[in-house]
């Protein structure tokens, strides 16, 4: 499926226009070879939110790491990758809800390679969503050679959540799993294991001891505070839950 190109090129900071309420897609340039993806949608009571997500370049290839949170967000975005001269190979969600996974029915149907978890797809076919076309089956998975791999690191946000690591980059994707400096709480737990969530964080910080970029599901990008701070969130919570 080819999209109509309706913007410049080589514009590293981009916005795309919807209508009063938000702006579907914006990328962000991290490095030469990854950008942020943040999409919008109004969630009551708490309004527009933006979700984060990567897009990460290998030779001609481009790989999402994460959906936007709508399709019309998921094809705008598409078509800025193709504006590149890219081909969209891949994308791996990071857990089941509809802002890390929504577009999981259109990668599929142009028949594009999509990645998830075994528990991810259980949850998703639970709450009688499309599953992904390939299954992550390994806990240190290659999702491309040498470029990124993902690590389940315990349940926190959700049962499921998975983070991303690019060594060459030294970026980690953490997804919804944590949680931006601005954040004072946790967020939605309504899916959460709060108990096991400092432990889940903690195996982040040992495994990615030279991590330079974290990117959170929503909000600020930042370091390794960032996990420190959600750790620190997640234990108060605890604390306040006995």
């Amino acid at each position: 499926m080819k999209y109509k190109i309706i913007f410049l090129l080589f514009i590293p900071y981009m916005v795309f226009a919807n209508n009063e309420d938000t702006k579907e897609v914006k990328l962000k340039k991290l490095t030469d070879k990854v950008y942020q993806h943040i999409s919008y949608k109004r969630v009551e009571p708490w309004g527009v939110i933006g979700a984060s997500g990567l897009v990460v370049i290998n030779g001609k290839q481009a790989h999402m790491i994460d959906t936007p949170w709508t399709t019309k967000g998921t094809e705008q975005l598409i078509e800025w990758i193709e504006a590149k001269g890219l081909t969209l190979k891949s994308a791996v969600v990071t857990h089941f809800h509809e802002d890390a996974s929504g577009d999981i029915p259109l990668l599929n149907d142009l028949e594009i390679k999509t990645y998830a978890t075994t528990l991810t797809n259980k949850l998703l076919k639970l709450n009688q969503k499309e599953v992904s076309s390939d299954e992550i089956s390994s806990n240190a998975f290659e999702f491309i050679d040498g470029i990124a791999s993902v690590f389940y690191p315990g349940a926190g946000h959700t049962e499921d959540n998975i983070v991303v690591w690019l060594p060459n980059e030294k970026i980690l994707f953490g997804g919804c799993f944590v949680k931006s400096l601005g954040n004072k709480h946790l967020g939605y737990t309504g899916d959460a294991n709060i108990s096991e969530w400092p432990n889940s964080i903690q195996q982040v910080i040992d495994r990615y001891p030279d991590v330079k970029l974290v990117v959170p599901g929503h909000g600020k990008i930042g370091d390794i505070s960032l996990l420190t701070h959600t750790q620190a969130l997640a234990l108060s919570a605890k604390a306040a839950n006995k």
